[in-house]
């Protein structure tokens, strides 16, 4: 694999995890562009650690968030005579993560039928369209009142549950789950913060058992560089679509990223339509 074509991969990761455009969707379409390049890829550990890149991308963007709750985890492990008093806000916080991310597990499950549905572009385009009409709908809300401490069990589920539908191909993680909290009756800003918090679970539950096979698989030294550098361009990428993303949100406009899901979603169709025909 080429440095360059490490780096094109490593900001498209980045720039599609995180705006709702979904980043399974153009990973399918670079398969199909580009089939040589990508069977000379990086491999699995590439594929890892540019998902851990991205993950990066959002603790740098929420970090203060991530910090209350790493120190709320870490307060049973000191010393009686040291551990401060339980935050609050932090235990509930990290309640809703986890019911949140409890219906990823019906993702397991479907793995197979997700990997079939990766390879048909009727598929993905209709997803692609179904992402646009999401983010449409999503400028039609209410404007909700919710922040983090008043969101219920019953969001984080509901948000969960997005969230797990939208390992198909072509349904965006951040569409769907950040439209999923403005119907729940969140703030704007609270919905973006409460959808990439929960891709931190998400991220680093479905890359660290592939970071260990990847590791015994070996590793090629003369590929570290790529890697290196895909790595770098999709943090940095990521970091960036993140601060875009909250921008647009805070400013209702969510879903000025319709017309290129539904334009891509009709390319991506009508492709499949000739080429079958």
């Amino acid at each position: 694999m080429s440095v360059w074509f490490a780096i094109l991969l490593g900001l498209l990761q980045g720039v599609t995890e995180f705006l709702p455009v979904s980043s399974s969707a153009h990973l399918c379409l670079l398969q199909q562009l580009f089939p040589r390049q990508m069977e000379q890829g990086g491999g699995l550990l590439f594929d890892v650690l540019l998902h851990l890149a991205t993950l990066a991308a959002v603790c740098a963007a929420y970090w203060p968030e991530l910090r209350t709750l790493l120190l709320e985890l870490a307060r049973p492990l000191r010393r009686k005579e040291n551990r401060p008093p339980p935050d609050r806000s932090a235990k509930r916080l990290l309640l809703l993560l986890v019911l949140g991310t409890l219906p990823l597990a019906l993702a397991v499950l479907g793995e197979e039928w997700v990997e079939r549905l990766s390879r048909s572009g009727l598929f993905i385009g209709i997803a692609l369209i179904c992402t646009g009409l999401l983010l449409f709908l999503s400028d039609y809300l209410p404007k909700g009142r919710k922040d983090l401490g008043r969101m219920g069990p019953g969001d984080a589920l509901l948000i969960g549950l997005t969230q797990a539908l939208a390992v198909l191909p072509g349904l965006s993680r951040s569409g769907s789950t950040v439209t999923a909290g403005l119907a729940r009756g969140l703030d704007r800003e609270t919905a973006v913060k409460y959808s990439f918090l929960l891709s931190v679970p998400a991220i680093l539950g479905a890359n660290l058992l592939k970071l260990v096979e990847a590791v015994r698989c070996g590793i090629d030294p003369d590929r570290l560089p790529a890697c290196l550098l895909g790595m770098g361009a999709a943090a940095v990428s990521g970091w960036l679509s993140i601060r875009v993303l909250r921008s647009l949100t805070r400013r209702g406009r969510f879903s000025a990223f319709r017309w290129y899901c539904w334009g891509l979603g009709l390319a991506v169709i009508l492709k499949d339509i000739l080429l079958k025909g």
